[in-house]
């Protein structure tokens, strides 16, 4: 398998694994949205090239046509030629240096994920607590108030007793 074969099947690969959606729905601001939208739209333009631009061989070139029809000493001089050029082989050094530090990303990235949806929850559920105490609001009492925050009645207590009334 050429070099070039190697890297267009490791980018195809790459291209399906990658979660864009997922990726997405992380996005907070217009401007990362934006940004993102450039970053996936650039991977398919390069992904798409390599797949149709360079991951087709060369056809052979059929050198007993060409002798044919302009004579076997110029065309052995082009094969001779044709022949000699050396096409360096592509060595992938970026892979290996980047893809350790992208996947500590995506464990980061994971545990933030993870960490948001409990904050997300607490969050929720302190909206819901303190919906139910705005429809109660008129009709509780501080006993049952303070039931809730006991916190708040220990302060209270504490002043009380210091006589500390606020001023």
């Amino acid at each position: 398998m050429s070099g070039v074969k190697k890297v267009t099947d490791v980018a195809a690969k790459a291209g399906k694994a990658i979660d864009w959606d997922g990726l997405a729905k992380m996005l907070v601001s217009d401007e990362a949205r934006k940004e993102f939208a450039n970053l996936r739209r650039t991977f398919e333009d390069v992904n798409h090239q390599l797949q149709t631009k360079f991951s087709q061989e060369p056809k052979p070139i059929d050198w007993e046509y060409y002798k044919k029809g302009i004579g076997s000493k110029v065309v052995d001089m082009y094969k001779e030629a044709y022949d000699s050029i050396e096409i360096p082989k592509y060595v992938d050094t970026v892979t290996p240096e980047y893809k350790p530090k992208f996947d500590a990303l995506l464990i980061e990235m994971k545990e933030a994920e993870k960490t948001s949806l409990k904050e997300s929850e607490r969050i929720e559920k302190e909206i819901a607590e303190l919906k139910e105490m705005k429809k109660k609001i008129s009709t509780m009492t501080a006993d049952e108030y303070f039931a809730k925050h006991p916190e708040l009645k220990k302060k209270f207590d504490d002043e009380i007793r210091n006589d500390y009334w606020g001023y």
